[in-house]
């Protein structure tokens, strides 16, 4: 059973968006696991499987070693592996179904939920793309009943479904008029003020919109740090065109600092979205908070789901979270019209990180059938 969560969780989070509905073997493997101890090393086997990429990611973001990388994996796991444990029932029946399904909501959402990665849910897009919210009730069916001695049923039904999407698959189309940029600008995107950098990034900016682009989307930090003469100089050289550009910006206070997403026009710059859940630990401290000291980022949980931006209703996710579940299921209640995500991913290079957070965008907008703008810096 370990074996087979390591296979499920390493398949079904490969960075291919059609691999995701192998995930939806982890509930089987929980529910007939023998005991309560063998439900833990499933479960704990189907998490480090699928965030295998995490140790080398923290080396690369941190320049420590891989230990440190490590420690915070089998952190995260520990907590997966935990609510699961205890959740898991010995009698079969609707019971255990209902308990697996409590699990999934307590790594669904917050506290429990900030490091809920590869929730077998996400697998919802590519099973019933353009179902939404009844593509997503007929997977948690699904899920529900992989738990229960009608699993062969239920894999029989999730396979034909799953065969005819892949049969029919169409990737996430951008909106008319939309465009986002990919850069390859490492470590460097966003850490100091660099003219060159930002003069590199607006022609690049100008260079789409003399293809048709009138709203163009830059990667996370891609503005740097926000300040009155960061904002008064990219208002300027937009000055004579009618792009709108939306990029990524980190505005400091006393507190500590806010990741954004800004909106910036000829005439107009201002904040559009707060980052809901930054990378916990490299970004969001709270014990700093806690103590008094200030300095990490701020986590909103549930601000902002959808902002309004050149006349559409748009719903953000920044990096992290698009590895998790309600900030996308939060925006989706307020029936946005597209989905921008953008991250800063050079500390990703050597990983799976960022084909997974795609494949989990590209998954989510096409079960709500969404046009999607992605922006990355590698």
């Amino acid at each position: 059973m370990v074996v087979a969560a390591v296979m499920a969780g390493a398949l079904a989070w490969n960075g291919h968006v059609l691999a995701l509905p192998l995930a939806c073997v982890f509930p089987t493997l929980w529910a007939f696991a023998p005991s309560r101890l063998i439900s833990a090393a499933v479960s704990a086997a189907y998490f480090l499987a699928a965030s295998r990429g995490l140790p080398q990611g923290v080396v690369n973001f941190y320049g420590t070693d891989r230990g440190v990388g490590i420690a915070l994996w089998i952190g995260a796991a520990a907590i997966f592996a935990l609510v699961h444990a205890v959740l898991w029932q010995r009698r079969p029946g609707r019971e255990r179904a209902l308990w697996f399904g409590l699990g999934a909501v307590l790594m669904s959402v917050p506290p429990f939920g900030v490091v809920g990665w590869a929730q077998p849910i996400t697998a919802a897009g590519v099973l019933f793309p353009g179902w939404g919210w009844w593509g997503l009730a007929a997977t948690v069916t699904i899920l529900l009943t992989m738990t229960t001695d009608m699993w062969p049923a239920a894999a029989i039904v999730a396979a034909g479904f799953w065969a005819w999407s892949a049969a029919h698959w169409m990737a996430p189309s951008q909106p008319e008029g939309w465009g986002g940029l990919e850069t390859k600008l490492g470590s460097a995107l966003g850490r100091a003020p660099d003219l060159e950098q930002s003069q590199a990034l607006l022609q690049s900016v100008r260079e789409a919109g003399a293809a048709g682009a009138r709203v163009v989307v830059l990667p996370e930090s891609a503005a740097g740090l926000w300040t009155p003469t960061t904002s008064g100089f990219w208002m300027d050289c937009l000055r004579g065109t009618d792009i709108t550009v939306i990029a990524g910006a980190a505005i400091v206070d006393r507190q500590g600092y806010e990741n954004t997403m800004i909106e910036i026009s000829a005439g107009r710059a201002r904040r559009l979205y707060g980052e809901r859940m930054p990378v916990p630990i490299s970004m969001w401290q709270p014990w700093l908070v806690w103590t008094g000291q200030g300095g990490g980022a701020r986590a909103t949980f549930f601000g902002n789901p959808v902002v309004e931006a050149a006349g559409r209703r748009v719903a953000p996710l920044i990096c992290y979270e698009q590895l998790l579940v309600w900030p996308v299921l939060q925006s989706m209640l307020h029936s946005p019209d597209v989905l921008v995500a953008i991250g800063n991913d050079w500390w990703t290079t050597g990983t799976n990180v960022l084909a997974i957070q795609r494949t989990s965008t590209q998954a989510w907008a096409r079960l709500f059938g969404l046009p999607l703008v992605l922006s990355f810096n590698t």
